[in-house]
C-alpha cells in the first residue's frame, strides 16, 4: 500500500554520501539513491596554485559517457592556453595520440572579432595536450570554464570519442566560445585525464567528474 503519510520523526534509512533519499520503486517505504536526472557527481578537484589536475579514479566502464565541468578556471600565468591529455592508467606520460579539429568564435571590446577553423589548435595523430581555449589572462577578472565530454572510455574494441567547448576572457580581451572535438586513436580503456596551463600553474579553478546515466 502506498504510504499516505509521512513520520519524518521515524524514517530509518543509513545514510549514503552523495546520495539522497527517495520513496522506493514500491511506494511504500524509503530509500537511499541517485535523485532524479541524469547526472550523478563523482569527484570534485580544486586547484590551488596547482602544476596540473589529475582526475585519476571514477572513469571506468560504469557510464557511457563522462563529463569533465571547470569553472573559474584562473591562470597563474599571462597570456596561455588551457589544455588537455588522456592515458591509459599504464604509465604517467600523459601522450595518447589524438586527432581532433578546433573552432572558435570570438569578439573583443570594440567588436573586433575572429571566427573559423583554427588549424594552430587542431592536432593530426599528434600526443601533445589538445588545446581548449586560447590565450586566457591572469588578470583578477580573468579565467575560463567549460565541460569536456568523454565517450565510452573503457571500451577496448573502438578509439575514444571527445569533445569539449570553453569559454573565456583572454589576455588581450576577447570574449571567446571554443569547440573541439575528436579521438583518442587507441583501443585500451581510458581512465585518466590531465589539466593544465601551456604554462603556469594552474593558480585557481574547479573541476567536477560526472558520470551520465
Amino acid at each position: 500500500m502506498a504510504l499516505s503519510k509521512v513520520d519524518f520523526n521515524n524514517i530509518n534509512v543509513t545514510p549514503a554520501a552523495s546520495k539522497a533519499l527517495k520513496f522506493n520503486s514500491a511506494a511504500d517505504g524509503f530509500e537511499t539513491g541517485d535523485l532524479g536526472g541524469n547526472m550523478v557527481l563523482l569527484s570534485t578537484a580544486t586547484a590551488s596554485s596547482s602544476a596540473t589536475i589529475d582526475i585519476t579514479s571514477g572513469i571506468d566502464s560504469t557510464y557511457k559517457e563522462y563529463q569533465i565541468h571547470f569553472t573559474s578556471i584562473h591562470p597563474a600565468t599571462d597570456s596561455t592556453k588551457f589544455t588537455c591529455q588522456f592515458d591509459t592508467g599504464t604509465n604517467t606520460s600523459y601522450n595518447q595520440a589524438i586527432t581532433s579539429t578546433f573552432f572558435r568564435a570570438a569578439q573583443d571590446e570594440s567588436a573586433t572579432t575572429d571566427f573559423g577553423y583554427k588549424t594552430a589548435e587542431d592536432q593530426a595523430q599528434g600526443t601533445a595536450f589538445q588545446t581548449l581555449t586560447g590565450t586566457i589572462g591572469n588578470g583578477n577578472d580573468e579565467s575560463c570554464a567549460g565541460i569536456l565530454h568523454l565517450f565510452d572510455p573503457a571500451s577496448t574494441t573502438s578509439v575514444k570519442h571527445f569533445m569539449g567547448r570553453a569559454q573565456g576572457y583572454t589576455h588581450n580581451n576577447y570574449a571567446i566560445d571554443e569547440f573541439v572535438a575528436g579521438y583518442i586513436n587507441t583501443t585500451t580503456a581510458i581512465t585518466r585525464i590531465r589539466f593544465k596551463f601551456a604554462s603556469g600553474n594552474i593558480d585557481a579553478g574547479t573541476f567536477k567528474l560526472y558520470g551520465i546515466l
